[in-house]
């Protein structure tokens, strides 16, 4: 509390459409305890379960103590004094704080009764007549508890524009807000709870949530993403426009699809005869035109494609020998070398590659390829054939 013995005030601000607040001072509010309400809602001090099955999430009730900033007491009762039995018009209404705690004091008890439409009637007059914001609190939990949310959030409004705002009004309005997905609004009404009280509990559960939320994906949103994703990787090469070298290329490497083009690297596209600069600018504009590029894909597993396995599996051999690496071959170091520069990793990916493939590695000759024919017979496997 200032030294003036006034509490600390709201500094009216607009961070987004609409009129704000931010506070000026650390402490501006302290939480109180509310009263049992809707069993649907959260009840603090209610001597229910309620905690322990549905702990968060819900607004906040009210109590005898309320948490908005209070004047001393020797101030409450000098302002009361002074305007006790007087009428007040301002723009058109009569302020009768008298007759606005009699209301609110009904509705309470209206409501612990049962008679919530009664009670929302008695909160409405008590607002009209005074505007506290205690009663715009309670008129606003009502509201929120009736399904009524849009009305809710404006009197939630209303009470945080008095200047006074109990705590849990703004916890109550960040909850609403998470609900809608307005998540900016939520995490900014939050973090003003959190700047007063660092050890409110619910307000800090609730800003986990919300900035968890912000980085959340639909699974449906994904899907569609991955859907649209594998669509494009399946684009065949054929189907753009590319040069007679650039194609004659891919069609040696047995590059069909844009899946396939990806797991290979510009060194790999440099690696073959007859392929220079203008050729591999040519492929990586193409990819770049799809938000792709070359060696993007290069954890993407083995090239075998599936009828690739199938055909070595109908033959007789295992998806076990297809899987073992290039290692076990004990190849010559300028065979390694050309295999490295292809991304080949096993006998399988291997296998799936023809001579012509092969022999148009730079550096690579007849000795190379005669060898690694050799190396593949010695476990059933031989190069792929073009009939």
């Amino acid at each position: 509390m200032p030294p003036s013995g006034r509490p600390p005030r709201l500094q009216m601000v607009p961070p987004w459409s609409g009129t704000w607040w931010r506070t000026r001072s650390r402490g501006l509010w302290a939480p109180a305890d509310p009263i049992p309400g809707d069993p649907r809602r959260l009840e603090p001090g209610g001597g229910s379960d309620y905690h322990e099955r549905f702990p968060r999430r819900h607004p906040v009730g009210d109590d005898s103590s309320p948490s908005h900033v209070r004047r001393p007491a020797d101030v409450h009762q000098e302002r009361h004094r002074m305007t006790e039995g007087l009428d007040t018009v301002i723009g058109g209404s009569v302020i009768d704080e008298g007759k606005a705690d009699a209301c609110f004091k009904q509705g309470c008890e209206q409501e612990a009764a049962g008679d919530r439409m009664g009670a929302l009637a008695s909160f409405r007059e008590a607002v009209e007549l005074g505007g506290n914001p205690e009663h715009l609190h309670r008129l606003a939990y009502l509201l929120d508890l009736l399904g009524e949310e849009d009305e809710a959030m404006d009197v939630y409004d209303q009470a945080v524009r008095t200047g006074t705002p109990r705590i849990n009004t703004l916890v109550n309005l960040g909850v609403l807000y998470e609900d809608r997905g307005d998540y900016a609004k939520a995490e900014y009404v939050l973090k003003q709870v959190i700047d007063s009280d660092p050890n409110h509990d619910r307000a800090n559960l609730f800003l986990k949530d919300v900035t968890a939320s912000t980085g959340m994906f639909i699974e449906d949103e994904i899907e569609a993403a991955a859907t649209g994703h594998d669509a494009i990787l399946d684009i065949p090469v054929t189907d753009f426009e590319l040069s007679v070298r650039a194609r004659n290329c891919l069609k040696k490497m047995q590059i069909r699809t844009l899946r396939d083009l990806v797991r290979v690297t510009e060194a790999e596209l440099n690696s073959y005869k007859n392929v220079g600069d203008t050729t591999v600018t040519e492929i990586k504009q193409m990819l770049s035109s799809k938000g792709l590029r070359l060696g993007q894909d290069m954890s993407g597993g083995p090239r075998l494609r599936p009828e690739d396995i199938e055909e070595f599996v109908a033959r007789g051999i295992s998806e076990q020998t297809l899987g073992m690496p290039i290692a076990v071959l004990n190849l010559s170091v300028r065979s390694r070398k050309a295999l490295q520069m292809l991304g080949i990793h096993s006998l399988g990916e291997l296998a799936a590659r023809t001579e012509a493939e092969l022999l148009g590695v730079k550096n690579f000759g007849q000795t190379s390829l005669d060898e690694i024919k050799e190396k593949l017979a010695e476990h059933s496997l031989g190069l792929r054939t073009i009939d």
